[in-house]
Order: structure tokens, then C-alpha cells, then sequence
């Protein structure tokens, strides 16, 4: 399991396995969201029986399907007030751990300056220089 800190209220991670989320409930995270749609690849776990081991290891469980490669403003809407309103910390995953990331810095441009997202994500391995943009227009409207 690759766990990556964005911040002391987040954390994300590629796809876990199911025998994972004992360890990320022993970790002390509090909030489990995937961000992955349930079948995006032959063989992933699913999505039901993460939910199941979440909630039997005593985690809130958050599904929020995104596309790969699609992130719209409305996923971002969905996941700003999702995130500001969990249980912390949290552990989102997804595939590979962009899409929480992305979503992650589009909705905490809201409230914080880009250059400050850019680098806590590229401190846990993720470039989104590319967001600048989109990052740029949420910090406008706040």
C-alpha cells in the first residue's frame, strides 16, 4: 500500500486491496474515499466490499466516482463540501492517487493559493502544474 501525505487532513493512495483497510483503520484515518468507479478495471476489488471492510473497521465510507482523465467542476463541487465535512484524517484513493489529488487541489483552491497546493502535492509525488489554470479560476471564486 502506497499511502501519500498531502496534508495532515489528507492522505491518498493508489487502488488499495481489500486486506488493506484494517491497516488504514490501524493508521488512524477516519474517513476512507474512493474516487475510482467500481469495474474501471478488470480485477480491482469491489467497490461494495471495500465499503463493507471500511465500515466493519469502523471508518466512514465515501464513494465518489470519478472519470480517469475527467475531472469536471461539478466532481469538484461534490468534493469540497465532502472533504471540509469528514471525519479526519482521510485516505481517498483511486487508481493511481491523480484523480483524489486533482480533486483535492481544485477544491482547496477555494480557500488556499495555488503555489502552496502545487507543492504539497509534488512533496507526495504528484505534478499538477497543469491545474494552474483551473486552480487559478477556483481562487478567483472565493
Amino acid at each position: 500500500m502506497d499511502i501519500r501525505k498531502i496534508d495532515e487532513d489528507i492522505s491518498v493512495a493508489p487502488q488499495i486491496a481489500l486486506d488493506d483497510v484494517a491497516e488504514i483503520a490501524r493508521l488512524g484515518f477516519k474517513t476512507l474515499v474512493a474516487n475510482r468507479p467500481d469495474r474501471e478495471d478488470p480485477g480491482q476489488p469491489a467497490m461494495a466490499d471495500i465499503e463493507a471492510a471500511a465500515l466493519a473497521h469502523g471508518l466512514k465510507w465515501v464513494y465518489q466516482p470519478v472519470e480517469s482523465g475527467n475531472v469536471s467542476d461539478h466532481d469538484v463541487d461534490q468534493f469540497a463540501p465532502m472533504i471540509r465535512n469528514a471525519d479526519k484524517p482521510v485516505l481517498a484513493f483511486c487508481r493511481s492517487g491523480t484523480r483524489c489529488t486533482i480533486l483535492w487541489a481544485l477544491s482547496a483552491a477555494r480557500d488556499h493559493e495555488p503555489q502552496e497546493l502545487l507543492s504539497k502535492a509534488h512533496r507526495a509525488g504528484y505534478d499538477i502544474t497543469g491545474l494552474i489554470p483551473r486552480m487559478l479560476k477556483q481562487n478567483s471564486q472565493r
